[in-house]
């Protein structure tokens, strides 16, 4: 599985779920701005518990967008050494939008997620019924390049779900995507609904 790193803009949200990365395909950032002297117990016990998968960057100086700038380094930085790996921001601040937008036409897989229970992947992993799986991957879908094939997005569906669902339950998946009018099925080809 693709490593995910998770960025967090502690200054912008104050995460929830933090137990749903401590799993081994997690690196945990968490920037904290000059002025937050503490961060949560929940937050300081998983990413003691992730150990070198986690770390905390602390902003020395104030200034508009330092932060984000900060963040922005680390997914440059990190991409150059990991080109194969995830990019998850979590904040509620939209100027990273044009950055993942950016990010994405350099083909480096990017996202933005309001809160850590919104990520795509740990969605995926606490989805329950095929309902609950196919939101999980329409909102991986709305991250990543399209696959093109019935086939390509079963292996992408099946990696999503770190290839625990039997070939059946993909294809449910698929079914359920396509009642959903977020693909449609021609044959072995998938086109996808016109992005909002």
């Amino acid at each position: 599985m693709k490593k995910n790193y998770v960025l967090i803009d502690y200054e912008n949200v104050q995460p929830d779920a933090m137990e749903a990365l401590d799993r081994d395909h997690y690196n945990v950032i968490v920037f904290v701005g000059s002025n937050q002297t503490k961060v949560t117990h929940e937050v300081a016990s998983v990413l003691q518990r992730m150990g070198d998968r986690a770390s905390y960057v602390r902003i020395s100086r104030k200034g508009g967008n330092a932060l984000d700038f900060h963040i922005a380094y680390y997914i440059g930085r990190l991409s150059a050494e990991d080109p194969n790996a995830y990019f998850h921001i979590v904040s509620k601040d939209t100027g990273f939008d044009p950055l993942i937008e950016h990010l994405r036409s350099k083909r480096v897989l990017a996202g933005r997620s309001q809160s850590v229970s919104d990520l795509p992947l740990v969605k995926a992993e606490s989805s329950k019924s095929i309902a609950e799986k196919a939101v999980a991957v329409a909102a991986h879908l709305e991250r990543i390049p399209k696959p093109r094939t019935v086939k390509t997005l079963g292996s992408m569906i099946n990696s999503l779900f770190q290839k625990t669902l039997i070939e059946e339950d993909i294809q449910r998946v698929i079914s359920e995507l396509a009642r959903k009018g977020v693909i449609a099925v021609n044959e072995s080809k998938v086109s996808y609904a016109t992005s909002k």
